[in-house]
């Protein structure tokens, strides 16, 4: 089969600095999100939306976008920025964002994840622009729901959530690390260039998700409960 990812062939290690992506439906609607940054925004939330919007531009329009059709385990980086980064932000940024139970959002992020990691999903993302779109925009919206939900909830259930979501991102991992073939035919014939067999690149994504981002959702559950314990702490060391 022929790929046709949306970031564009496989480059080489020579040439994938000077590939951006400069699609113009693309910069516009990141012009557009920012427009609307600026102008309904003021504040922390600002910041948020701007910083979410260079985050959104890093694994997009930068070379990661290219890279990330070499080898999955840029790939993995760019879902990592993704529901890791850019999602908590766009949720810091619209404190309005209705948000439903915390349990049905948990799960929706954690299934939603897995199945476009499953190799059939992901072969279809990276060869039709449609399904590279809609892997992107399920993946970051039901992230943007997750964070939005922790953000409402309550400090014990936000912190279970977060380390749920971190056992789900850690299996994954460990199930990418540990598996003995490589699975993702896009990949198949784009590694070699960059001195790594499929399988090589599958199990260093398999330890990004594994270590680094399942360590976001552990430094946010450490982060949620020292502010809830935090104040007891402080108010038994004080002195009587």
């Amino acid at each position: 089969m022929v790929w046709a990812p949306y970031c564009g062939p496989g480059p080489t290690p020579a040439e994938w600095l000077a590939r951006w992506n400069l699609d113009p439906v693309l910069l516009a609607a990141l012009g557009v999100g920012l427009g609307l940054v600026l102008w309904r925004t003021a504040g922390r939330e600002r910041v948020g939306g701007v910083s979410a919007l260079v985050v959104l531009a890093v694994i997009f329009v930068s070379p990661l976008c290219a890279l990330s059709s070499a080898l999955f385990a840029a790939r993995t980086v760019h879902h990592v920025l993704l529901v890791a980064l850019a999602a908590p932000l766009i949720a810091w940024s619209a404190p309005r964002i209705r948000v439903g139970p915390l349990a049905l959002a948990t799960a929706a992020q954690a299934v939603v994840f897995w199945a476009w990691h499953a190799p059939t999903a992901y072969g279809w993302a990276l060869s039709n622009d449609a399904a590279y779109w809609l892997m992107q925009l399920s993946l970051l919206g039901t992230a943007v729901w997750f964070w939005a939900a922790i953000r409402r909830a309550s400090a014990p259930a936000a912190v279970a959530a977060l380390l749920i979501a971190m056992v789900a991102m850690g299996l994954l991992g460990a199930l990418l690390t540990f598996t003995g073939q490589p699975v993702y035919a896009p990949h198949f014939l784009t590694t070699a260039v960059w001195g790594l067999t499929p399988l090589q690149d599958q199990q260093a994504a398999g330890l990004i998700m594994w270590a680094p981002a399942a360590a976001v959702y552990l430094a946010a559950a450490l982060l949620v409960l020292g502010r809830w314990i935090g104040p007891d702490v402080r108010a038994g060391a004080s002195p009587a």
